[in-house]
């Protein structure tokens, strides 16, 4: 089984591990979102990479998803003392990935390659890609004016309302080297429990990641982040109800109209899988809030045989 996997944030981490634990033997690739990422101190940080990768290894902090576990913070307290408004919560050993990243890419090197290096240092056994090596930060237009992403996502909390997302740069970017093959080669394909405006949204917002999703032949699932009507981690419902769409798992599948064939929700909207489909896809429930190891096991073996129906 050869799987690809688009994936942002938390809720993707988790799925994914899930999915290693469950199927230890497939084939994996992760085309990760780069819109998280900038520049801090110096340092080039990619949030959804490191997640991913701190996940997969097993080292990642359970409670906040992010991180890694037993971390300390005697740098950033230095910081602080120094002056500076250290709000970006940075670990010691966290600080090592973005000071290899920097160096690297300082000397010309591809941020996929690098990428791949560090999955691997970790023993990461699936292969880790972000979806471009060009910068396409994400901006998030709100009532309170145009925000960097990180400005708007842990500085000012996502309190701002949004009116707009804007990634820059996106029209000049090209898939990083390996991604449209991982797409093409794919037995199955799975659009993670993320955030569909910003952690999903920026990677198909790449030139050729759309197109590559509507002229495959294996069979894809998306898997909603929102439950309930609501995100299960984050503010998807929010920014989705911001920017007057329906917040709802429903409204996540309009927006992967014509990109997958079937949408899975959770079992709690079961009224809403009653409801009309986008062409060309239909609804399937399970189980799926992550809250367990046990639980991410299930979840990615429900969707493989929920894909298996198309294959």
């Amino acid at each position: 089984m050869k799987i690809t996997a688009l994936a942002g944030g938390v809720g993707a981490a988790r799925f994914l591990s899930g999915f290693v634990e469950a199927f230890p033997e497939a084939e994996l690739t992760i085309i990760v979102n780069t819109g998280d990422d900038f520049d801090w101190l110096g340092l080039r940080i990619c949030p959804d990479i490191d997640t991913v990768i701190y996940t997969l290894a097993g080292i990642a902090d359970p409670a906040a998803g992010w991180g890694i576990r037993g971390d300390t913070f005697h740098c950033l307290r230095m910081l602080e003392t120094l002056g500076h408004d250290a709000w970006f919560r940075m670990g010691d050993r966290d600080l090592a990935s973005s000071l290899e990243r920097t160096s690297r890419l300082r000397r010309g090197e591809r941020l996929a390659d690098i990428t791949r290096d560090l999955a691997r240092a970790h023993g990461v056994k699936a292969t880790v890609l972000p979806v471009t090596d060009d910068p396409v930060p994400t901006m998030v237009h709100t009532t309170e004016g145009t925000l960097a992403f990180q400005d708007y996502f842990v500085r000012r909390r996502h309190e701002p309302r949004v009116t707009g997302i804007t990634s820059l740069n996106v029209e000049n970017a090209r898939p990083a080297p390996g991604v449209l093959e991982a797409l093409q080669e794919a037995s199955g394909i799975v659009i993670c429990p993320s955030n569909p405006i910003i952690s999903i949204g920026p990677i198909l917002a790449v030139p050729g990641i759309r197109e590559a999703l509507r002229s495959r032949t294996s069979p894809a699932a998306a898997v909603s982040p929102i439950i309930a009507g609501e995100a299960v981690k984050g503010p998807a419902a929010t920014m989705m109800a911001d920017l007057g769409m329906e917040a709802s798992s429903l409204g996540v599948a309009r927006m992967y109209s014509g990109l997958v064939d079937v949408f899975v929700m959770d079992a709690r909207d079961g009224p809403l899988a009653e409801r009309e489909p986008p062409a060309g896809m239909v609804f399937r429930t399970a189980q799926t809030l992550m809250d367990t190891v046990q639980s991410r096991t299930r979840l990615a073996k429900q969707v493989v045989e929920i894909m298996s129906w198309r294959s």
